[in-house]
């Protein structure tokens, strides 16, 4: 049976030939570089030989994994994203019950959970989040568009909630996500610029200070469009 371990490079008469990786664990080791070069230097400022030569692989080692620098890109991207999207369902999941989300306060803790969860992945991964955030690539329609899918993902499921809170139709609930999670993005995008500082901004708000007063001014828009009595309160007649 052919073994799935792969050599780690070139083996030349001054080296003694590395341990094999096995294939799996090669993949996510190039995807973690990638990212890592990608984040901190662009992607049009990074080829397929820097990651090669960071992973310490040959050229035809990292095009068996992936046939160009625009799939490896891509791979990465999505893996950042589905990592956003689950912190934002994680978020979520606690408050989806119809019989918690109702009222106010329930209807606050949503929108400040998608906030949160925004934030915080912004501040857990760093530089790679400027992926997501901050791409060079989105000129390219297909990369925009896997970029921008997460948000999209989440803007759905932020809906589902509006669709029980509300009464939006499906498609106005979505604008409404939309919006909303836009916003999200801007603190995170705000929270990665901080947290890349030398020095923080004079009298900058904390990351939970921004949290409370993004949620806070999503709310008050989405507040009035809650259900009183079985009918929406015109935000108009406030």
């Amino acid at each position: 049976m052919a073994s799935t371990a792969e050599p780690d490079g070139q083996p030349d008469g001054h080296r003694h030939p590395r341990p094999r990786m096995p294939r799996l664990e090669r993949h996510a080791q190039l995807l973690s570089i990638a990212q890592d070069l990608f984040a901190a230097h662009g992607f049009h400022h990074i080829s397929m030989d820097d990651i090669a030569e960071r992973a310490d692989v040959s050229k035809p080692i990292l095009y068996r994994h992936f046939p160009s620098k625009l799939d490896l890109y891509l791979a990465v991207v999505d893996e950042r994203g589905q990592a956003l999207v689950d912190a934002v369902s994680a978020a979520l999941a606690t408050l989806e019950d119809p019989d918690r989300v109702e009222g106010s306060a329930d209807g606050h803790a949503v929108v400040h959970a998608v906030v949160r969860a925004y934030v915080d992945f912004a501040e857990g991964s760093g530089v790679a989040a400027s992926l997501l955030f901050e791409s060079d690539v989105t000129r390219d329609t297909a990369v925009r568009s896997r970029v921008e899918g997460p948000d999209r993902r989440n803007a759905e499921a932020f809906a589902r909630v509006l669709g029980r809170l509300t009464d939006l139709t499906p498609s106005q609930a979505l604008t409404v996500a939309w919006t909303a999670t836009a916003m999200a993005r801007v603190a995170a995008t705000d929270a990665l610029l901080k947290q890349q500082l030398d020095e923080p901004w004079e009298c900058s708000p904390t990351s939970e200070e921004t949290v409370d007063l993004v949620a806070q001014f999503a709310w008050r828009g989405i507040h009035g469009m809650l259900r009183r009595g079985g009918a929406a309160e015109d935000p108009s007649s406030a």
